[in-house]
């Protein structure tokens, strides 16, 4: 459903955008942006693997940002920082790319001047922490509270929250903890009018595609 979900929307987006820019005449932006929509296609679809490596996450949702930056250069820049250590290990496929949407979206866009997404990683001992920041409008207080209880699985999910946030929030979560464990998932820090920070905790889980099996690292040593 998040697959569906995304590729129409993100996909007649960037067309209209690749439209423009070849009706501009701008040639060699197009060349870049069909480049980059390829790049990130090829990422959604992974040869129908649900896991996929960290480092080709990080390619997804860096060829999503360079498109975004075509049509919003003028309020949004990006960095992504992850260590090459945790490039080789793996992770649920589309897990970050909603998180970047709705930074994007629900933070950057609905702020004044120019704001950045940031996203970095690190390892801390059996576990993997990514994070995806912006300096956005950010949320008010009860708005966080109820998202973290949401997203924890311990209430309801008929409350607004999802519709408002975007689609996807609430799958990621689910998605990490009905494949590692309730301990795992997503959790979000803010502050109105200063920015928003989520925390992506997934395990550290080495990928072995040949046998189709995820490996923990722990159990490899």
């Amino acid at each position: 459903m998040l697959q569906a979900q995304i590729n129409p929307h993100f996909l007649y987006n960037t067309l209209d955008t690749i439209i423009w820019l070849a009706e501009d005449g701008k040639s060699s932006q197009v060349v870049s942006m069909v480049t980059s929509l390829s790049d990130f296609f090829r990422t959604v679809l992974s040869d129908g693997r649900d896991s996929i490596r960290i480092s080709e996450e990080i390619s997804h949702i860096r060829s999503y940002l360079e498109i975004q930056q075509f049509r919003y250069s003028d309020i949004m820049e990006y960095e992504i920082q992850i260590p090459d250590e945790i490039g080789e290990h793996s992770i649920i496929k589309l897990t970050l790319q909603p998180l970047v949407e709705n930074a994007l979206y629900h933070g950057i866009k609905n702020k004044r001047g120019m704001g950045k997404i940031r996203v970095s990683g690190e390892i801390q001992e059996s576990t993997i922490l990514l994070y995806v920041e912006d300096n956005g409008i950010g949320m008010l207080p009860d708005k966080l509270r109820e998202l973290n209880t949401l997203l924890s699985g311990t209430q309801s999910k008929k409350i607004p929250t999802e519709k408002e946030l975007g689609f996807g929030i609430v799958n990621v979560s689910e998605r990490i903890q009905l494949n590692y464990g309730q301990e795992y998932g997503i959790y979000y820090e803010s502050e109105y009018g200063t920015g928003t920070k989520v925390t992506v905790k997934i395990p550290v889980i080495h990928p072995n595609f040949d046998s189709g099996e995820l490996i923990e690292k722990s159990q490899q040593a």
